[in-house]
């Protein structure tokens, strides 16, 4: 080889000649600037004398290395600063020549600056770390299918163990076929470099349906050929069952598994557009089951939630397959029919579900009775003229929960037709209520007595207190015309209240007066709701110790429906006000369907024969021998017998005759004001 010397000194390529211990013996001005950063030649040195100082022994070790392996050309890497704080990395090629006895004995090579390529190496050595670790699949393959890269997790992801087996294995290629084939076909045909983002779905290795989430990029060549395609891949399938999970529990009631109000009025929009410009009709079967707070109060809420679901049960069971069952509240259950359906075919349905829900059922061991109160909604073409679908589906619910609120009124466990004239009542009933509020605090409520006289003495033996609102635009109302709103809204409770008060107050003021004798009792009429409360016995056991009255002097009266209602604690009150020496009537005796059962239910002072039998005395003979059993029934059981609605003398003849105890009625005396009445029994 031709010394150093000879080559041309302005070569930009750095040469150099080095003896068997890595001494330079001769440099061009080029490889002094590059491996020392000047054009000082380095003679008698090693290259990497002004290498970094991290990289001088290992550069002396590795030649050394190559020296003695003999295996032909030594390259070296190593760092050199430059001016500026500028960092170069130098690689050496040293390429042995042999003496005369065939040995290495000196070494000559090149010197380049290869610190772009290095960078370039790094940067990927650590992309390929931090993508080998990710928990995302990465694969890229050539134009053939062949891979020219997988993560760990991409091989996970394929069921293989190598890259290869990519190609090897049937279950694998058929996997990878299955993406690409799911990649629009616009992208794979297309002429230039593309890239992809979709949702692909595959059955991996171990037999799973998957979903991907992927990124697809596509490189081409300038004839618009594949060169290699890659792809970014999360295995989302656990996401998109949580997702699909989330979205059930969104649109599903968690205890029965049907859909819930959400579903059910997107439901029922999608069916009454359905309708639109034809003749067919959508209907809701609103249903609520009766009683469900005295079952989760009595039996506690295992049982009350068992008792729903197997409701939820019954009524899919006797629905139709194309009917939609949803759980829209806590006892609340709708049926949404489309197609072919009308007035008398949901009517028809409504009494067959509410037929399958009604008697005693067991629930866990326990007897439960039931029964649902049904409304019916049927929404045509022509109704819903005019309204969004959204809008549409929300007035036909509400029109079938009016129609169950009617059943409910009606006596509960029945169906009941929504009509318009039940939106104009249930508008008249939220109006009266929040008026009733408004009543309370204006003072428009006031008490009126109507005496009730001993039929043997003809003493006034008490009074019954008779509500009485006076409404600044519908004059004087009557109990029958707006406690029924006092009891569905709940502020009978405080009216009660007040009530009791008050006509206790009254009381004492008339005893102390001497306007009534100590025998005097107070009737006042309670509900089922003030029964129910939990505080209510100590309530009235307070007005009593605070007025001084002894309890007798105060008689409570209920109806047979407080009983069949039968409210949590409505029994329990009673027996502990009756022990306490309050004294109980039944009221409106002989117009109930199980007077006689309610005789057994609770034991009482007084029965108060409805007006209805009485005022038939003296017109009717054979409602007498009625009148005088109900009377030996009553005496029986050790309690008074007070007929009401006396309006005639005829009447209070037969009434004594009969054995009647007590009597009251417009023919012996109308309800007065508390001063009144006071006055009229010291005549």
């Amino acid at each position: 080889m031709a010394d150093i010397n000879e080559l041309l000194p302005q070569l930009p390529i750095g040469l150099f000649q080095a003896d068997r211990d890595g001494r330079v013996t001769a440099a061009n001005d080029a490889f002094a600037a590059l491996v020392q950063g000047s054009a000082v030649t380095i003679v008698g040195g090693p290259p990497w004398a002004s290498a970094h100082p991290g990289d001088r022994a290992s550069a002396e070790l590795a030649w050394r290395r190559g020296v003695d392996a003999d295996e032909g050309v030594v390259t070296l890497e190593f760092r050199v600063w430059q001016g500026e704080g500028r960092m170069t990395w130098v690689r050496l090629d040293a390429f042995p020549e042999a003496d005369s006895m065939g040995r290495p004995a000196k070494f000559a090579g090149t010197a380049l600056d290869h610190t772009d390529i290095i960078v370039r190496r790094q940067l990927l050595d650590r992309m390929l770390t931090i993508v080998g670790a990710s928990e995302e699949a990465v694969l890229v393959v050539d134009r053939n299918g062949a891979p020219v890269y997988t993560n760990e997790a991409a091989r996970t992801l394929f069921g293989v163990a190598e890259e290869i087996d990519l190609v090897r294995d049937p279950v694998a290629r058929g996997m990878l076929q299955a993406i690409r084939d799911q990649v629009p076909r616009e992208v794979m045909m297309g002429t230039t470099s593309s890239s992809w983002m979709g949702e692909v779905g595959f059955r991996n290795a171990d037999g799973m349906e998957r979903t991907l989430d992927i990124e697809v990029l596509l490189q081409r060549t300038a004839d618009g050929d594949i060169e290699y395609w890659g792809g970014v891949a999360r295995d989302i399938t656990s996401t998109k069952h949580l997702q699909s999970e989330l979205l059930r529990q969104a649109n599903h009631d968690p205890l029965t598994g049907l859909p819930n109000r959400l579903l059910l009025l997107r439901t029922a929009a999608e069916a009454l557009d359905r309708i639109r410009g034809t003749r067919e009709n959508v209907a809701i079967l609103f249903m609520d089951v009766d009683r469900l707070k005295d079952v989760n109060d009595t039996v506690g809420h295992e049982i009350g939630d068992a008792l729903l679901a197997q409701v939820a049960h019954r009524i899919s069971q006797a629905t139709r397959p194309s009917d939609v069952v949803a759980r829209i509240g806590g006892d609340e259950f709708v049926v949404l029919c489309d197609g072919n359906i009308d007035e008398h075919t949901s009517l028809d349905l409504a009494d067959r579900i509410r037929h399958g829900l009604s008697g005693r059922i067991m629930v866990h061991g326990i007897e439960v009775e039931l029964s649902v109160s049904t409304g019916v909604a049927v929404a045509t073409p022509d109704h819903i003229q005019g309204l969004s679908n959204h809008d549409a589906a929300n007035e036909l619910l509400r029109n079938a929960d009016i129609a169950m609120y009617q059943a409910k009124r009606r006596g509960r466990s029945r169906s009941e037709l929504y009509t318009d004239a039940m939106r104009a009542e249930s508008r008249h009933h939220k109006e009266l209520s929040g008026e009733l509020e408004r009543a309370m605090a204006a003072s428009q409520l006031r008490i009126a007595y109507q005496p009730i006289i001993s039929t043997h003495s003809g003493r006034v033996a008490g009074a019954e207190a008779l509500l009485r609102w006076d409404h600044p635009d519908r004059g004087t109302m009557l109990p029958a015309q707006f406690m029924h709103v006092a009891e569905e809204s709940g502020i009978v409770v405080p009216i009660g209240e007040w009530m009791i008060n008050q006509a206790c107050r009254d009381t004492r003021a008339w005893l102390d007066n001497g306007m009534v004798d100590r025998g005097f009792t107070m009737h006042i009429n309670v509900s089922a709701r003030q029964l129910a409360e939990g505080t209510f016995v100590e309530r009235v056991l307070a007005i009593l110790r605070l007025l001084e009255m002894n309890p007798h002097q105060l008689t409570l009266d209920f109806d047979e429906q407080t009983l069949n209602d039968a409210l949590v604690g409505t029994i329990r009150s009673l027996q502990a006000l009756r022990r306490a020496g309050v004294q109980l009537a039944l009221d409106n005796f002989g117009t109930g369907t199980s007077s006689l059962t309610a005789l057994r239910t609770c034991e009482a002072d007084v029965l108060k024969l409805d007006g209805t039998i009485a005022r038939t005395l003296g017109n009717n003979g054979d409602d007498d021998p009625i009148v005088r059993a109900i009377v030996q029934l009553a005496h029986a059981l050790d309690m008074q017998v007070l007929a009401e609605w006396v309006t005639s003398e005829d009447q209070l003849r037969r009434l004594r005759v009969l054995g009647c105890d007590l009597v009251q009625g417009h023919l012996l005396g109308e309800p007065t004001a508390a001063d009144v009445f006071g006055s009229l029994t010291t005549r």
